[in-house]
């Protein structure tokens, strides 16, 4: 059972790498060739639904930010 968590996890693990890449792939593009994704727009709005939200967008934004680098 544990070497199956093992698998999943790796597995887990791999895609988010991936998507991480494809992320910071997306914000290159959008920078060089004006957004044709809207990849860097999406994160704008993103960004601002965190600000929009106050105390509590910015108690969310930290708390990912924490989750992530533990990682």
């Amino acid at each position: 059972m544990k070497k199956a968590f093992e698998t999943v996890t790796a597995f887990v693990e791999d895609v988010s790498a991936l998507l991480r890449g494809l992320v910071m792939l997306g914000i290159v593009v959008g920078i060089l060739f004006d957004d044709y994704f809207g990849v860097v727009a999406a994160i704008g709005e993103l960004m601002g639904k965190f600000g929009d939200a106050g105390f509590a967008g910015l108690l969310a934004l930290m708390i990912i930010v924490f989750w992530y680098n533990k990682n």
